[in-house]
Parts: C-alpha cells; sequence; structure tokens
C-alpha cells in the first residue's frame, strides 16, 4: 500500500526521515481508540449517503478483525507502517480490498489523531481515578486504626507541637484528593468530539458530528475545526495533574523515608516493599519509596517538555504535536505502577509508637503554656515573649521547662500559678484542638468521616 499522502512527490521518502518521521514504535497504542474512532467514522459517512451501508459494514467487519489482530498479538507491522492510521488502513484494505480506501474520506490524520488521543486519555483518566481512590481509602484506613498515637509535629524539620498519626497522614490524603480532581479536570478537557474537524477546515460531506459524539461517548463537539486540530490543553492538562501526584507523593516518601530511620524509627516499611545492600547484609532500604521520590522529576519533566513544544506553535496542526503522546504514555505507565506500590506501602507499614512517645520532648508544649497565659488574660504577644524567658530559663538550667518549679514560673511572670500543671500535658495539648481540621482526636475522627464521604465509602 502506498503512503496516505506521496502522490504529489517525485522520490521516495529517504530511510532517515522514516526513521526520524515515523510514529508507529510508539503511537500503536492507540491501536484500539483508531479501531473505534475509525468505525464510528464509517457509521457516520454511510449516515451521510457517502457510503452503502453494505460499504460500512465490510469496514466494520474488516476493522473489528483488525482489532482482533492486535489484540492477539497476531497483526504484523509492515515497512511502510508511517503511523498507526497507516498500518490500520493497509491492513483493512486488504482485508476488505478497494472499499478500505472509501474509509478516509472527508478525514485527515489530524482530526483523526485527535480523536484516538482523546479517547485514550479518557481511558487513561479513569483507570488512573480508580487508583487514586485505592491509595486514598488505605490512607484513610490506616489514619483510622492508628488515630489516636501521639507524635511530633514539625516545621522547619524541627519539633514545633504534638499531633496524631491520623491527623499526619491525612496530610497527605488531601493533596491527592486535589490531585484526583486535577485528573478529572483534565478528563473534561479530553471529553470533546473533534472528528469532523478534517485537516483545520472541517470535513466537506454532511457528517452528523452529534451522532459521531454519542458513538464514540463524547459529550461535546468541537466548536472551531482550527483549533480542534491543534488543542492539545487536555494533554498538558493530564501531564499537570501526574505532576502534581507525583510531587504530593514525593513529599510522602521523603516523610516516610525519614521517619523509617534510626534517627526517627517512627515506622517500619514492610520487608515486601524493601530491599537490602550487596555489601552490608544489616541494610534494609526504603527503595519503593526512594524510587517514587525520584520519578516525581520524570513526570514533572513530561509536563514541561510538552508545554515547551507548545508555546510556539502557530494555530492548526504541526508536526511538532507529534511529541504529545510519548509523555502522557510514560506518565500514565510509571503512575500505573507508583500509585499501586504507594498503596501497598500505606497498607502494610508498622507504627513504632514508643519511638514516636520517646520524642514528645516537654517544648513541644511551649505553645500551650503560651495559651495558658492568654486564658489568665495576658495578651498572647506578650504572653509568647514571656514563654520564651521561661524557654531561656530553663535551657541555661539544662533542664526541660517542665521541670521548672511554679515558683520559677511565677519568678518570671506573675500570672502563673498551681494549675499551671495542667498545661504540661500532651493529651490535654492535642484535646484542645478540637476546631474543625485541628489534631484533636474528636476532631481527627470528624475528619475522617468526612474524607470517606469525599472517596465515595461514607
Amino acid at each position: 500500500m502506498s503512503k496516505l499522502w506521496g502522490g504529489r512527490f517525485r522520490k521516495q521518502a529517504a530511510d532517515l526521515l522514516r526513521q526520524f518521521n515515523d510514529s508507529l514504535p510508539f503511537d500503536q497504542r492507540l491501536a484500539e481508540e483508531d479501531i473505534d474512532g475509525s468505525i464510528a467514522w464509517a457509521k457516520g459517512l454511510a449516515r451521510a449517503g457517502i457510503l452503502l451501508k453494505s460499504e460500512a459494514a465490510q469496514l466494520v467487519d474488516g476493522l473489528e478483525q483488525v482489532r482482533r489482530e492486535w489484540s492477539d498479538g497476531s497483526f504484523e507491522i509492515e515497512a511502510g507502517d508511517e503511523d498507526i492510521h497507516t498500518a490500520n488502513e493497509r491492513r483493512l484494505t486488504e482485508l476488505v480490498g478497494p472499499v478500505g480506501g472509501k474509509l478516509h474520506t472527508g478525514r485527515s490524520r489530524n482530526d483523526q489523531v485527535g480523536t484516538d488521543f482523546r479517547l485514550w486519555t479518557l481511558r487513561a483518566c479513569d483507570v488512573l481515578d480508580q487508583q487514586l481512590r485505592d491509595l486514598l481509602t488505605a490512607l484513610i484506613d490506616h489514619a483510622e486504626t492508628h488515630c489516636d498515637i501521639p507524635l511530633p509535629g514539625y516545621t522547619h524539620l524541627q519539633h514545633a507541637q504534638p499531633v496524631i498519626w491520623g491527623h499526619w497522614l491525612l496530610s497527605h490524603f488531601w493533596p491527592l484528593v486535589r490531585d484526583q480532581q486535577r485528573m478529572r479536570h483534565a478528563r473534561a478537557q479530553a471529553d470533546e468530539l473533534v472528528l469532523g474537524s478534517a485537516a483545520l477546515a472541517g470535513t466537506a460531506f454532511p457528517i452528523d458530528r452529534q451522532a459521531l459524539a454519542a458513538d464514540l461517548g463524547f459529550s461535546r463537539i468541537s466548536e472551531n475545526s482550527l483549533d480542534a486540530v491543534s488543542n492539545r490543553d487536555f494533554a498538558a492538562d493530564f501531564l499537570y495533574a501526574s505532576a502534581m501526584i507525583g510531587l504530593h507523593l514525593s513529599r510522602l516518601s521523603e516523610q516516610l523515608i525519614l521517619f523509617s530511620s534510626s534517627e526517627f524509627g517512627f515506622v517500619r516499611v514492610d520487608d515486601a516493599y524493601s530491599t537490602g545492600s550487596s555489601l552490608m547484609p544489616q541494610k534494609k532500604n526504603p527503595d519503593t519509596l526512594e524510587l517514587t521520590r525520584g520519578k516525581s522529576g520524570r513526570l514533572l519533566g513530561n509536563l514541561v517538555g510538552l508545554l515547551t513544544t507548545l508555546k510556539g506553535l502557530p494555530s492548526t496542526y504541526d508536526k511538532d504535536l507529534q511529541e504529545d503522546k510519548e509523555p502522557l504514555f510514560d506518565a500514565y505507565d510509571n503512575l500505573c505502577i507508583i500509585l499501586p506500590v504507594m498503596t501497598a506501602v500505606i497498607e502494610s507499614l508498622t507504627l513504632r509508637p514508643e519511638k514516636m512517645a520517646a520524642q514528645l520532648e516537654p517544648g513541644l508544649l511551649a505553645t500551650d503554656l503560651a495559651d495558658y497565659l492568654v486564658k489568665k488574660g495576658l495578651p498572647f504577644r506578650e504572653a509568647h515573649h514571656v514563654i520564651g524567658q521561661v524557654v531561656q530559663t530553663a535551657e541555661a538550667r539544662q533542664i526541660p521547662i517542665t521541670d521548672l518549679t511554679v515558683d520559677d514560673l511565677k519568678a518570671i511572670h506573675a500570672l502563673f500559678e498551681e494549675d499551671v500543671r495542667q498545661a504540661f500535658s500532651v493529651e490535654g495539648s492535642l484535646n484542645a484542638r478540637q476546631v474543625i481540621g485541628g489534631t484533636a482526636p474528636v476532631a481527627v475522627r470528624e475528619q475522617i468521616k468526612r474524607a470517606r464521604q469525599v472517596v465515595g465509602d461514607g
């Protein structure tokens, strides 16, 4: 079969050009979507009276045979197969004869690839949406199971205030909820039929595009053929959502790597998701978390690469857009292993409450001591300064602030009384923070209920 575009050329394409130009090595992933689009187009041509119903039926039967060959691995790629569209049309014509040449009537590869790519993106978004839901559920379950375990909270990687494990873990749940929303937005952007736009000016045949959209499951059709064939906003949105997932999982991984180290010892990563050292027999390395952290850079690179490709393009289709697919395929493939792996890591993660408790040093309660003075009527700014003096005094004596006597505290400020001891309680500090979004156990249990509602389990 000759190329789809070779009629006006006197010379054959150079081998180097073919190597540079041909996209079948990667766009054959769109075989299923290309066949779906072609079947819908054949039916659309028949509805418009361009094809006989018998011809459309022939084409549909032939395309289903091509689908089966891709599915069972018997499809044979030939040297002239430039891309998935060429390959499928070539094989279709071999199967059904000259009628195969009628399939491309009124259609361009420009709107064809746009349709295929959008169909693929819709399906990819649905898969990732479910995988995100699995991870979100795992985070909720783990948070609920270990809801009340206290540990130090950190700012600037320094001890700050006490929090509970369920609250800490859910701080990584909500960013992933936003990621799921971003992925759904990308799906909504992809959910637009561009078939019928042809090369750039729209098809010259009376195709019912609304019927095409219904056949392919699109909820709307494109409004401008020039924009339609060049629009890759949905691809950029997909890669942005993917990059943000990578970013948020990298942050979770980084903290779990720290928490699993000897210096912290708060958690143990299960042996099934750890590796060892080829030299040091005692080593247990959190490689799954490190790889997740590392792949975030790859996901970010995919986004930057596509945006850089798109930024200088004129309107309608340009060959640069052939660079749109591999970044999405790569992001999807990586997320399809990252998300299940991280789900399994969370599900199998072991906590070490005794290690967390050992780090609940009295300095974490300094803010509660300031709050104590505020409740006595002292302005917070003055209370903050007073507690700074308390900390200085304890540091000078090389003792915890909880070892200062009431007389020591009174010497710093007269508002300190015997009931100040109530402020030196991790449990009291936690329970005081019952506002919506706070770390009190009662507030976190309510947060868990809301989280389950968000993922559809509540």
